[in-house]
């Protein structure tokens, strides 16, 4: 449990770095573990939709880096 809890904080972190770099975007660390964890979501509903799952940790990481990337879109064009 603590593990599972942890490890998807460390990759929501990996995730929104990732995606903030791809983005252009200049944000903290926790904003970062916030941006990879609410794409992991949006990511995971995305590609499902299509029919996709992730279902290694690489896997995992692009879902959620794509994920952070709509979120960051988003959040441009809402505010």
């Amino acid at each position: 449990m603590l593990f599972g809890l942890l490890g998807s904080i460390i990759l929501g972190a990996i995730a929104g770095y990732i995606a903030s770099k791809i983005m252009k975007e200049n944000s903290g660390t926790l904003k970062n573990i916030i941006l990879g964890v609410l794409g992991a979501f949006v990511g995971g509903a995305v590609f499902g939709l299509v029919g996709f799952t992730a279902t290694s940790l690489i896997g995992s990481l692009i879902v959620s880096v794509v994920g952070a990337c709509i979120c960051i879109w988003l959040g441009r064009k809402l505010f």
